[in-house]
């Protein structure tokens, strides 16, 4: 496809013009077998010589000008591209102005925090939040991000029409609806193992940075670091827990040089202002901000701040210095604000 898209450049007329080539100069030029060229005799033999083949407006071939350059840089770029949402992040895709977040789908509690915690924070800095629409890490960035009015961009690895997993439709919808889908397999395609690996290129090169929140060993987030490592891309790692299996592939890349990422500040900070500031695409602002409102009550924002650093209920009632009923109650009004969800083992998690 890429050669085809350079010699169509070079001619008055573009691919009309390579259309009407006889089948000896298709051989010199694109070095094709005879299979191909018979194949392609019999399909130019049915469509006459001046076809009219219109490209669907979900679809993406490399030599249209919304295609993403970064996919040049691939060993084994995509052949096309199946896309639903909003076409105005695709520029911002092929500058590779998006983070991506990767990770296990056996998270444990601090890694969904950690997930959540990213999501939120890439998407108040304005940075689109790239990721695999799988369960666990992947699932919570995107929530995380989608309830900060964020920029989410979802790499599938199969067809647009298909949900996988199939719990993940409603997630599926509002991704499309407020970010971007994308995917190299067409409609008609078959879904294998393999698909979700291939998909983990494309999501690395449309990204100016990957960050594993938590893996473990021979897991698909470690391909990912692998593949953002050759094309340059830096890659930060959340240190997990040394006794858990799902950090142990993690902690390796750690070791191995990736960058540690202790607080989202951190990588906020190296990446500056993400590029949604005042962005405008058809008429509507997108221009994020957050949805958590302002909460005066210091017991409130103490208890927050104890969720987040996965404090247990007796802890939280031994920090605080409060009856356990004072603390339950202050639990319950920021679960009703929708800012905490209770967990197993009298624990919360902050949204």
């Amino acid at each position: 496809m890429r050669q085809l898209c350079f010699a169509a450049a070079e001619t008055p007329q573009g691919f009309q013009d390579l259309w009407s080539w006889s089948l000896p100069r298709l051989r010199k030029e694109f070095g094709w077998p005879a299979s191909v060229l018979s194949s392609f005799d019999r399909y130019r033999a049915s469509h006459g010589l001046a076809p009219c083949i219109e490209v669907p407006i979900d679809v993406l071939l490399p030599c249209d000008p919304s295609w993403p350059a970064c996919f040049e840089k691939l060993e084994r770029p995509p052949l096309s591209i199946q896309w639903h949402g909003r076409r105005g992040l695709l520029p911002l895709l092929s500058s590779q102005q998006a983070v991506a977040v990767v990770g296990t789908r056996r998270p444990s509690s601090h890694g969904l925090r950690m997930a959540d915690k990213l999501g939120r924070a890439l998407a108040q800095a304005h940075w689109p939040v790239v990721s695999g629409l799988a369960e666990g890490i992947d699932a919570v960035a995107h929530r995380a991000c989608l309830r900060a009015g964020g920029s989410p961009v979802a790499v599938l690895g199969t067809p647009l029409q298909r949900v996988y997993p199939t719990e993940h439709r409603s997630l599926q919808k509002e991704v499309g609806q407020v970010g971007l889908l994308m995917t190299e397999l067409r409609d008609s395609e078959r879904v294998t193992r393999s698909s979700f690996a291939l998909r983990n290129r494309l999501l690395v090169a449309v990204t100016k940075a990957v960050v594993v929140v938590e893996c473990p060993e021979n897991s698909g987030a470690l391909r990912s670091a692998s593949m953002a490592r050759s094309l340059g891309i830096p890659v930060w790692v959340v240190p997990g827990d040394a006794l858990r299996a799902s950090s142990q592939g993690s902690n390796a890349l750690l070791q191995s040089g990736a960058l540690p990422l202790n607080n989202t500040q951190d990588l906020i900070h190296q990446l500056g202002a993400g590029p949604c500031i005042c962005s405008v695409e058809d008429g509507d602002s997108f221009a994020l901000k957050s949805e958590r409102p302002l909460i005066p009550n210091p017991v409130q924002t103490h208890l927050l701040k104890l969720v987040d650093d996965d404090f247990s209920f007796d802890e939280m009632v031994q920090a605080l210095q409060f009856n356990p009923e004072r603390v339950a109650a202050e639990l319950l009004k920021l679960e009703l604000q929708g800012l905490v969800v209770a967990q197993p083992g009298l624990r919360w998690r902050s949204l």
